[in-house]
């Protein structure tokens, strides 16, 4: 798999993906084989310009989250180091790093109960990324018996935080990979109001047995990735997905969101409270990579972060300018 194979849809060409520059490694797999994985990103800027990124390692068995610094956004020092053993966590996935209003540092981490397939999500809050490791975890989703919940995509915006979660059923043994996207909201990030169910995956698609919504555009757009069946667990592909309801993009109070202006959240006029509801673009998926990232920059361009399988299904973390 190369990054230059990557379709990109008419519809919508302005969105970041992969292919469209030179991608580097920024970091490389762990080693070689099945389950020996870098990725599942989160990238935020520093006041400074320096690009600071949280990421996942797998290591045959051996999890831990990363937190790691950057001038060019491609050549990183790692600052901080997160073990499952920290959170009592038999694995780790997916955190997303975010800067508060304050300027302080959060990262929300994906945490596997253990003897069990459940999930749930800490944070951690610290003064600066390199006191992360060892700030005081403490949970903020918690699922419950009939959900795992994972992968967030947390951003702060129109004078509140907004969470996407991916969350997974439990009822049915051995189906626990099905997953779709809820919304949450909170006063301040820690707390949270559940929205309920915002994108699915579609019967007979590329994406039946689940959408992962991985980041969201100051306009709404946002990209998701998913699988057709359990077999393709681990190999999931990106799709794109705009807001729904008439007339696409519908808006709503300003602020600030994800690095650049938010003129409002995407809502869906018939939804109580707004929820930004999300359909999947028609089509193929877009990239052969999960876990896409996207950065918005000062200039109006981006950096995206992804994780990509390589032939011996080791998966390593790649990124990109896209200008």
């Amino acid at each position: 798999m190369t990054s230059s194979t990557h379709p990109r849809p008419r519809s919508a060409p302005s969105f970041p993906l992969p292919g469209k520059e030179r991608h580097v490694v920024a970091v490389p797999a762990p080693g070689a084989g099945p389950q020996r994985w870098a990725g599942a990103p989160s990238a935020a800027l520093d006041t400074d310009g320096t690009f600071v990124l949280a990421y996942r390692v797998r290591d045959g068995g051996e999890d831990h989250n990363v937190v790691a610094r950057s001038a060019d956004g491609e050549r990183f020092t790692t600052v901080a180091v997160l073990p499952r053993r920290r959170f009592g966590a038999a694995m780790v996935e997916r955190p997303a790093l975010v800067r508060t209003p304050s300027g302080r540092w959060r990262l929300y981490v994906s945490c596997a109960t253990p003897g069990t397939r459940h999930w749930w999500i800490g944070v951690v809050e610290a003064a600066s990324p390199e006191g992360l490791a060892e700030a005081q975890v403490r949970p903020a989703f918690t699922g419950d018996a009939h959900t795992g919940v994972k992968d967030p995509v947390i951003r702060y915006g129109g004078g509140r935080w907004h969470a996407w979660i991916c969350c997974h059923p439990l009822e049915v043994p051995g189906a626990e990979d099905r997953m779709s996207t809820a919304y949450a909201t909170s006063r301040d990030g820690l707390y949270w109001r559940w929205h309920g169910t915002v994108l699915t995956g579609r019967p007979g698609a590329w994406d039946a047995r689940g959408a992962r919504l991985t980041s969201v555009l100051s306009d709404g757009r946002a990209c998701y990735d998913g699988r057709a069946s359990a077999a393709e667990n681990w190999r999931e592909r990106t799709g794109l997905a705009t807001p729904a309801g008439p007339g696409g993009a519908l808006r709503g109070p300003g602020g600030t969101f994800g690095g650049g202006v938010l003129d409002g959240l995407p809502a869906h006029r018939g939804i109580p409270g707004g929820v930004p509801l999300l359909t999947p673009m028609d089509g193929p998926p877009v990239a052969d990579v999960r876990y896409l990232d996207v950065l918005a920059l000062p200039d109006g361009s981006h950096r995206i972060f992804y994780e990509a399988r390589l032939p011996d299904d080791s998966h390593e973390l790649r990124t990109e300018p896209v200008r």
